[in-house]
């Protein structure tokens, strides 16, 4: 993989496409709005509709969100890496074009390494992301996928090197002082 290439890429206001252990997704660094923009162009997304921010890893996640209740620290230890995104509140740190204003943010450790290599190659370790498609059109599972629907509208498409999305989008929990709310059932199941 060439990180390096990958990094400049990010570093300059760029936006890449990469496989997850769920589907194939979009990102660029939360501190570039110009990317997080055209993030929005290329889906034709609304903009009401907020990116998550993923990671390598949760400690690069932490200074991006207020300091999680034990219920979310308990399925952070269980489900990441993994199928789980937990939105929770937001930090200061966190801009709002990425949560499109609002006080929370999803976030998200995928189980999967080339990922995981892209995110230890770029500053602060953490990508804003969506998955790679077009606003209400199925989400690409494949390189070829990504290619044919968004590749060239993006800086890179990152090679899968073997590692293949399992075709089911993540969970989504929002975890609130007294509460769990799912927002979409994916492949992790919440005892709530």
């Amino acid at each position: 993989m060439d990180t390096q290439k990958i990094k400049n890429i990010l570093e300059n206001d760029g936006v890449i496409a990469f496989v997850t252990d769920t589907v194939w997704g979009l990102g660029c660094l939360p501190t570039s709005k110009k990317a997080v923009e055209r993030i929005y162009e290329i889906k034709h997304r609304d903009s009401k509709k907020p990116l998550i921010l993923m990671s390598n890893d949760i400690e690069p996640l932490r200074k991006y969100v207020k300091p999680l209740t034990e219920k979310a620290e308990a399925l952070v230890k269980k489900y990441f890496a993994g199928a789980l995104t937990l939105v929770v509140e937001k930090s200061e740190l966190t801009p709002d074009y990425i949560t499109s204003g609002l006080n929370t943010v999803g976030i998200r450790v995928p189980d999967n390494k080339v990922f995981a290599e892209i995110c230890s190659c770029i500053e602060g370790n953490v990508l804003a992301t969506t998955s790679a498609n077009l606003s209400n059109e199925p989400p690409a599972l494949t390189y070829n996928e990504a290619v044919k629907y968004i590749g060239d509208k993006v800086d890179l498409v990152v090679e899968d090197y073997g590692e293949k999305a399992q075709g089911r989008a993540s969970t989504v929990a929002g975890i609130f002082p007294d509460s769990i709310k799912i927002f979409r059932q994916g492949d992790v199941v919440l005892d709530v």
